[in-house]
C-alpha cells in the first residue's frame, strides 16, 4: 500500500454523518410526540415530572446510542479496503472514522438545533437570573412604584391599605377620605423599603385609622403593625418562591446539561466500536 496515500475515507464519514444525523432527527421527534402523549394539563393524569425526566434522559442516551452506532456501521463499512496493514493500524482507522462521522453528525446537528440546545443550556441561567433578580427586587419596586405612580403603589399595597380602614357597623356608611389613604400608601411603600414601621409612622396610622374607623388609637396601631407584618411576610413569600424557582431551573439545567454530555460520550463510544464492525465486515467480505 502506498505509505503517502489518505487513510481517511471521507465519502464513507459523510455518509455515516448523514445517518446518524438524519436517525438522531426521527427519533427526537418520535420522543417528542411521545412525551406530549404522556404529559397531561388535567391533575392527577399523565407521566409525573419524576417520570417525564427519567424517560427523557433514557430516550436521549438511546437516540445517541442508535443514531451513533447506525453511523458509525456504515463509516466503516463503506471505507476503502486497506492492504497490507497490521490489524491494529485497521482497528485505529476504523474507530477513528467512527469516531469522526458521530463528530461531523453532532456538529451538523448542533448548527442546525443551535438555538434549542442553546435555549437548553441556558435556561437554568436565564431562569435564575430573571427570578431571583426579581426577588430581590420586588421590595425596592413597590417604594420606587410609590415615588413615580401612587397608583402603581395603591395597585399592590390596595387590599392591606383597604383593610387598614375597614370600618365597624356604626361607620360603614362613611367612605374613607382619598387623600389619607394615598397618605397611607406613602408610609407603607416608604416603610417597607426600609424594612421596619417606625413608631411614629405607627402612631400617626393608628390615629387616622381610629378617625376613620371610629377604633381606639390603640387597636389603630396595633392594625397597622399587623398589616405591615402580613405584607412583610407576602413579599417575603414572593421573594423564596422565586428563589425556588430560580434554583429548581437551575438544576434542570445542570442535570439536563450533564446527561447531554454522557449521552454524547455514549454516542461518541459506540460510534466507533461499531464501526470496527462495519471494517470487520467490509475485509471478511471484500
Amino acid at each position: 500500500m502506498n505509505a503517502t496515500a489518505s487513510g481517511v475515507s471521507w465519502a464513507a464519514i459523510f455518509v455515516g454523518a448523514a445517518a446518524a444525523a438524519a436517525l438522531s432527527l426521527l427519533l427526537l421527534i418520535l420522543g417528542f410526540g411521545l412525551s406530549l402523549s404522556a404529559v397531561s394539563p388535567w391533575s392527577n393524569t399523565g407521566a409525573s415530572a419524576t417520570t417525564m425526566g427519567v424517560s427523557t434522559i433514557v430516550w436521549l442516551a438511546f437516540t445517541q446510542i442508535a443514531a451513533s452506532a447506525i453511523g458509525g456501521y456504515l463509516a466503516g463499512r463503506l471505507r476503502v479496503k486497506w492492504v497490507r496493514l497490521h490489524t491494529d493500524e485497521v482497528y485505529f482507522r476504523d474507530t477513528a472514522h467512527g469516531f469522526m462521522a458521530w463528530a461531523v453528525a453532532s456538529l451538523g446537528t448542533a448548527a442546525l438545533l443551535g438555538s434549542a440546545v442553546t435555549g437548553i443550556l441556558s435556561s437554568g441561567l436565564h431562569a435564575g437570573a430573571t427570578l431571583a433578580g426579581g426577588a430581590v427586587a420586588s421590595t425596592a419596586t413597590v417604594a420606587t412604584a410609590a415615588a413615580n405612580s401612587d397608583a402603581a403603589a395603591d395597585g399592590r399595597l390596595g387590599y392591606y391599605i383597604d383593610s387598614l380602614f375597614r370600618k365597624d357597623a356604626a361607620h360603614s356608611g362613611t367612605p374613607t377620605n382619598p387623600a389619607t389613604r394615598a397618605e397611607a400608601v406613602k408610609i407603607f411603600a416608604n416603610d417597607i423599603r426600609v424594612g421596619t414601621l417606625p413608631d411614629e409612622d405607627k402612631q400617626y396610622l393608628g390615629s387616622v385609622i381610629a378617625q376613620e374607623t371610629g377604633v381606639a388609637q390603640s387597636d389603630g396601631e396595633k392594625r397597622a403593625s399587623d398589616k405591615f407584618a402580613q405584607v412583610q411576610k407576602a413579599i417575603g413569600d414572593a421573594e423564596n418562591s422565586a428563589k425556588q424557582a430560580a434554583d429548581t431551573a437551575r438544576k434542570a439545567a445542570a442535570h439536563s446539561s450533564l446527561w447531554m454530555f454522557v449521552a454524547l460520550l455514549l454516542g461518541a463510544f459506540f460510534a466507533s466500536l461499531a464501526a470496527t464492525f462495519g471494517g470487520r465486515q467490509r475485509d471478511s467480505r471484500a
